[in-house]
């Protein structure tokens, strides 16, 4: 096994724990500035439903095996990750904040921001629900309106509108309890639809206006930027778990043959099926095969989808970004995969539609392992914690190339006792000549190596 060149300190663990799939992908930040994927684990989710912990016991065994194979891969041990959460119990509202400032001649520095921004946790939320994410829009000083960053400003009244997305405790506390059961510590928890769009989304699309669909196994959650702001947040509580299941009532299948038809033949646009062929499945012990037409697979699925996209239009209407948004439609997800998804949405929104990959801020495409649109939530959650990871100080890292240095340096010194040791000692001071040569080589390397390297 290859020595590591990194240090476990620098490894980031990401965790999904959607209604289909339980993923795990250990990365870290490259000398590029891009994330690296050092290990991934992904198993069947049987314990969670429309994106909430239904079962505990199973929860927790999923996550154990993904977490071991992404362990494996990694070849290191993990203490925390950074968690997603999601379901249909997520709720955003809009409030808007105010702070007077006792000089205003005083510029307005960040702490003025958190202490506005910490304001916004103290508002009174119906039993039951917590406070997730606080999400600044503009700020106004002194009447001066649509401001992005006051910081540096000057003056006395200091407001902001907020976009504050809120959940029920329980839901992520059961998240909590699943992944403490596996013997690690939950270092965040972040809203899944925004974890997705940092994977999916290009700065330009957020600045243009896009609405990202990820559309899950048990929920669709929607995102919506403008002006490279989170506007709008919501969650519908269907994915494509209900597809599947009309195809099993729809066609009289078992939910596991539904799953194949819809993964191997499904279309989301019955028009764009050409060729009528004409599918067998076999029948239950004794009873003859089963045969459906691919036309009506895709019409049963296409139902499906242009509700799902019904949604999708009434939260657009909603947010009050109809007709602003350029960038148009990002879909991800699994359910993104159906076949000619995206020209359903654009036929039936009227807004252009990409299908998002999440490979845009990774250090290689990853073919084969990551460059899914499933694994947008999962590459998200581990871009936003590799990006707010805590800086270095000159100081630490100072400290860090010094205990390189010695680590270093201890190692070369004990080679030349060993060999001073094992030596004859007619050999000893040849040996000790030649090592300590390397020595004094090995120093002047580490001596002029840029701290930017460790």
């Amino acid at each position: 096994m290859n020595e590591l060149k990194f240090k476990p300190s620098e490894i980031v663990v990401a965790l999904d724990i959607g209604t289909t799939k339980v993923c795990a992908i250990a990365g870290r930040k490259n000398q590029y500035g891009l994330v690296e994927i050092l290990g991934m684990g992904k198993v069947k989710s049987e314990g969670v439903s429309r994106g909430v912990v239904s079962n505990i016991s199973k929860t927790v065994k999923a996550i154990q095996d993904a977490v071991d194979m992404a362990e494996k891969q990694a070849q290191t041990k993990f203490t925390d990750v950074y968690v997603g959460i999601a379901g249909q119990h997520i709720k955003s509202i809009h409030h808007r904040g105010i702070i007077m400032r006792e000089d205003g001649l005083e510029e307005i520095t960040q702490s003025d921001v958190d202490k506005l921004i910490g304001d916004m946790y103290r508002l009174v939320l119906p039993a039951g629900d917590k406070i997730l994410h606080v999400i600044p829009q503009e700020f106004t000083v002194d009447e001066e309106q649509d401001i992005i960053d006051p910081v540096g400003m000057s003056g006395v009244r200091l407001e902001a509108n907020f976009h504050i997305i809120t959940g029920r405790v329980t839901a992520s506390r059961n998240i909590q309890r699943c992944v403490e059961k596996v013997g690690l510590e939950v270092a965040d928890l972040t809203l899944e639809p925004i974890a997705s769009a940092a994977a999916v989304l290009s700065d330009e699309e957020k600045e243009a206006g896009v609405a990202l669909v990820d559309i899950g196994g048990g929920t669709t959650d929607i995102t919506i930027f403008k002006d490279g702001i989170i506007r709008h947040t919501a969650v519908i509580p269907f994915g494509g778990a209900i597809i599947t299941n009309d195809i099993k009532e729809g066609c009289t299948v078992m939910l596991n043959q539904a799953e194949k038809l819809k993964v191997k033949f499904g279309s989301a646009l019955a028009d764009e099926v050409h060729n009528n062929r004409i599918i067998t499945i076999p029948g239950l012990k004794g009873r003859e095969h089963k045969e459906i037409s691919e036309r009506n697979l895709a019409k049963i699925i296409q139902a499906r989808v242009q509700e799902i996209f019904d949604f999708v239009l009434w939260e657009i209407k909603r947010s009050g970004f109809d007709r602003k948004l350029i960038g148009g439609l990002v879909l991800t997800g699994g359910g993104s995969l159906l076949n000619h998804i995206n020209l359903l949405a654009e036929y039936h929104t009227g807004l252009n539609t990409r299908v998002g990959l999440p490979t845009e801020h990774l250090a290689h495409k990853y073919d084969g392992m990551v460059d899914s649109p499933i694994y947008s939530t999962c590459i998200g959650l581990l871009i936003n914690a590799i990006k707010n990871l805590p800086i270095k100080s000159e100081e630490e890292l100072t400290q860090k190339v010094v205990e390189e240095i010695v680590e270093k340096t201890n190692m070369v010194e004990q080679s030349v006792t060993e060999i001073e040791e094992e030596s004859t000692p007619q050999e000893q001071p040849k040996k000790k000549s030649w090592m300590n040569n390397i020595f004094e080589k090995a120093k002047e390397l580490l001596e002029s190596t840029p701290d930017s390297e460790f």
